[in-house]
């Protein structure tokens, strides 16, 4: 992947949602929640966020939780990822 994410940012990618419920029920298209799980595709390199010295605690292939309304949402070659500041990750799985 191509995408560098700068300072304190995480590139993760969206883990798919649910296609059924835990009773078994078919859930249609607009029914399924946004999953708050992703996968960490890409990491900046930290450094001084508001100087604030920022160490980075995730690492690529993490799968982690983030904060519901959090980040900027991109398509490239054809996925679609999301940005979001290392702060926004609430914890790693």
């Amino acid at each position: 992947m191509n995408i560098k994410p700068l300072g304190d940012r995480v590139v993760i990618k969206r883990l798919e949602a649910e296609e059924k419920t835990k009773s078994g029920i078919v859930l249609p298209g607009q029914a399924k929640e946004q999953p708050q799980m992703a996968e960490v595709m890409a990491v900046g390199p930290g450094g001084t966020v508001d100087g604030k010295e920022v160490k980075m605690e995730v690492k690529v292939g993490d799968i982690v939780i983030f904060s519901k309304y959090s980040g900027t949402e991109i398509k490239y070659d054809g996925e679609e990822y999301t940005i979001v500041s290392q702060r926004d990750i609430l914890a790693v799985v």
